[in-house]
């Protein structure tokens, strides 16, 4: 593991590894999200993370509150790259870091030195940014060439976006996902049995996770602004959260200038953790802690401060909508 620690801290430095350490990096995390499912069992006590959207130094501010991992248990919700002037670095040390905090797979022994050096475990999930389509125009794309000189590595990192899980299952009883819900399903067991590895398609059960967001004005199902995905009312949370006997839904994809925000009654909580969004947004970010019972806490950050920062290559990419 000395080579995947030295990749580690080199990308901690926010300096990006070679285009043949990239490529290996992720091969080996897709042997890893292969096995995992599309409602991925997650143990607590674990930190939940909205958005980082590359903003690399904040997510080491991020760090700071919640925590290093492997120390801590996180749940990232989506959205790693695009917007910010770090998407390669941010999101392969996340990648990095999972790879390093999960045993190997496959194996009947498992490497007893890695087990009592990395107990926990950093599960990914997917947003809605983690899309070929939408990397080519939100800034992802330009920072892989910028940075490397041709698509490989955007090509490497956008095939691991197909494995990644789909949503997360926290104790059996808090459901965790980019976006929200859709009309097409209503249990858990529906969202299992999604073929997952594939572009994200502009329509459909899939789609709708990954881009869709609760509004208090909808009742039952309607039309998203984004152009994808749905909105959907308080009704519609308390007949899923009934259903699948789940306590509440943790989500990200929406900007939140306290950091977080709850909705319809405590059943559906927005994280969002990329503080002085798109770097003149002004808001604060959050970390939602749970603890082995599942008490909440809430932790909230600010921006990193401009002195930390590195000097960005060059504007970040224009809204479309925040």
């Amino acid at each position: 593991m000395s080579d995947l620690d030295r990749q580690i801290e080199q990308l901690k430095r926010c300096e990006p590894l070679k285009e043949s350490e990239v490529k290996a990096l992720c091969l080996k995390a897709m042997e890893i999200l292969v096995e995992e499912s599309n409602v991925q069992r997650v143990d607590a006590p674990v930190t939940i993370c909205g958005d980082i959207h590359g903003q690399f130094y904040d997510m080491k501010e991020l760090f700071k509150v919640g925590g290093d991992c492997p120390k801590t248990n996180y749940l990232f919700l989506g959205d790693f790259v695009d917007r910010g002037y770090y998407s390669v670095e941010t999101f392969l040390l996340l990648l990095a870091l999972k790879t390093t905090c999960m045993p190997t797979i496959g194996t009947h022994l498992i490497d007893s030195v890695l087990q009592v050096r990395y107990p926990d475990r950093i599960t990914l999930i997917r947003g809605n940014h983690e899309s070929r389509q939408i990397t080519q125009v939100y800034g992802f794309y330009d920072e892989c060439l910028r940075k490397y000189g041709s698509a490989n590595v955007w090509r490497y990192c956008t095939d691991i976006f197909d494995y990644l899980s789909l949503s997360a299952l926290i104790e059996n009883k808090i459901f965790s996902v980019h976006g929200g819900l859709s009309p097409a399903i209503s249990t858990l067991d529906q969202i299992r049995i999604i073929d997952r590895k594939q572009e994200v398609p502009h329509d459909g059960a899939m789609c709708d996770l990954l881009w869709s967001d609760p509004e208090d004005v909808v009742d039952g199902w309607g039309l998203s602004p984004r152009g994808a995905g749905f909105l959907f009312g308080g009704s519609v949370v308390t007949t899923f959260n009934h259903t699948n006997d789940i306590d509440y839904i943790c989500r990200a994809h929406q900007l939140v200038m306290e950091g977080y925000k709850w909705m319809f009654n405590n059943q559906i909580v927005t994280v969002w953790s990329a503080p002085n969004y798109c770097y003149r947004c002004g808001n604060v970010a959050a970390i939602l802690e749970l603890d082995e019972n599942l008490e909440r806490k809430f932790r909230v950050f600010d921006a990193a401060p401009q002195e930390t920062r590195g000097a960005p290559a060059k504007k970040p990419p224009p809204d479309y909508f925040l």
